[in-house]
């Protein structure tokens, strides 16, 4: 199973070498993008014999085993599964900070707010730099290392610099990130900063970013690594695994998951599907998505015409994650939506800034894009889209603190202007939780206690 793999447009099908593939990562044909395959045993690739698929007991051991291992690949939650994204000529070539392995928490006050009984939540934000980003990153720049690229570069809004840079840092190799000027969380941009990149603000939005990138990488030996990139899908895929291992092999009956440049999604059905495929497990999730309402072209492309076109927008949210108006992994998200029976909601800045509130009152916490999930479940149980019976998994892209202003503004009541909060806001006062200022005095102190204790 090592070292074989091929590269399969999702548009026209055509199949491909790893040495053929463009410095944009695009089809010559017809301009969609790829995805990784394996002959021996991938579902589409229509050559494989049952009789050569691994046995599903013996690799539920071994990756269970491996959690007890001191060998670097071991101890990635990427690397740990290497049997299902062999993609490496090398195992050399790994460059790891042991992501992966994140927690799958359970969500008590919010199913009881909702009625769901088995809600989770995996965390993607406990990852080394803070997101689900590192998953996909340590794969694909791996790829890079192994190619013998010295710089590798992508357009962020925030946590694919991060996740690039600490990656590429430790690999000895240069990174290059382009961000949209004013449009980009502090916390995100330091990370970039601080692990060495060369980091380029532009006065234009993400998309824009993404076309100057694309000309920078088709002019000089830079290798692109946004998620475009196919081998970043294959790194992103393995929190599917680790949920449902985590889930003692059952597979839960939802997973909602944030859409904003919409990879990830692609990524973790693919996951779903190869498993099935396998004999790991018997079925798939419903996989749906939720986006911001200011930047919701998949929504809109799903309410227009079931997702078989889709037409850009000009982004606006303060969830800047997924602050994206023309996703590069469209097509890839709504066949996994069509495939797996899921769906796709919007969510106001007032709805997800409460269910960020509400995620951090269990103790969680999570970046504003991450919080969107438990909106849309909102929406999808009011709409009994989702049974308080069934299992459903809510994915949480990145850590609290990757956006600190946003929270202490939405403490302060600085974050929402008055028309966003007609619905919901007797629920948001509830949960604000703003300093309070005393005098250095005890009684003072045991008032406000009491205050709260009534």
């Amino acid at each position: 199973m090592q070292d074989v793999h091929q590269l399969r447009c999702t548009g026209c099908a055509r199949v491909i070498a790893l040495e053929d593939l463009k410095e944009n990562f695009r089809c010559a044909d017809c301009g969609d993008l790829y995805e990784v395959e394996y002959p021996a045993w991938s579902a589409q690739a229509g050559t494989a014999a049952k009789r050569m698929f691994p046995n599903p007991s013996a690799l539920r051991w071994l990756w269970k085993e491996r959690r007890t291992s001191t060998d670097l690949r071991d101890q990635s939650g990427v690397w740990r599964f290497r049997e299902l994204l062999p993609i490496l000529r090398d195992e050399a070539n790994i460059v790891s900070l042991r992501e992966g392995n994140t927690p799958l928490y359970a969500l008590r006050r919010a199913a009881r707010a909702t009625g769901i009984a088995q809600l989770w939540a995996k965390h993607q934000g406990m990852n080394p730099t803070g997101s689900f980003k590192d998953t996909g990153m340590t794969a694909a720049l791996s790829v890079a290392h192994e190619r013998g690229f010295t710089w590798v570069a992508c357009a962020s809004t925030g946590n694919t610099s991060a996740a690039m840079a600490a990656y590429a840092a430790r690999a000895g190799m240069h990174s290059l990130v382009l961000i949209p000027e004013g449009k980009i969380a502090w916390g995100k941009l330091s990370q970039a900063i601080d692990y060495g990149a060369l980091t380029c603000q532009l006065h234009t939005d993400f998309d824009g970013c993404v076309r100057v990138l694309s000309e920078v990488v088709r002019r000089a030996p830079v290798y692109l690594l946004n998620s475009v990139n196919p081998y970043r899908l294959e790194g992103q895929k393995t929190p599917a695994l680790e949920i449902t291992e985590e889930l003692d092999w059952h597979v839960p009956d939802h997973l909602i998951v944030p859409g904003g440049n919409l990879a990830n999604s692609s990524a973790l059905g693919k996951a779903f599907l190869e498993m099935k495929h396998l004999g790991l497990t018997d079925r798939v999730p419903k996989i749906s998505i939720v986006q911001a309402e200011g930047a919701n072209p998949l929504y809109r492309s799903m309410q227009a015409n079931d997702g078989h076109d889709l037409t850009p927008v000009e982004a606006h949210t303060r969830a800047s994650a997924i602050r994206i108006g023309n996703p590069a992994s469209w097509r890839k998200a709504v066949r996994v939506v069509h495939a797996t029976g899921g769906w796709v909601e919007q969510a106001t800045e007032a709805e997800i800034a409460l269910a960020k509130a509400e995620i951090g009152a269990e103790g969680i916490g999570c970046e504003p894009a991450s919080a969107v999930t438990l909106a849309g479940l909102k929406k999808f149980v009011a709409a009994r889209k989702i049974d308080a019976s069934e299992t459903v998994v809510l994915l949480l892209t990145g850590h609290t603190l990757k956006d600190s202003d946003y929270t202490i503004q939405y403490h302060r009541g600085d974050l929402l202007r008055d028309d966003e909060l007609t619905t919901v806001r007797a629920e948001i006062d509830v949960t604000r939780r703003n300093t309070v200022e005393l005098n250095a005095d005890a009684d003072q102190v045991l008032r406000a206690l009491e205050r709260v204790a009534q």
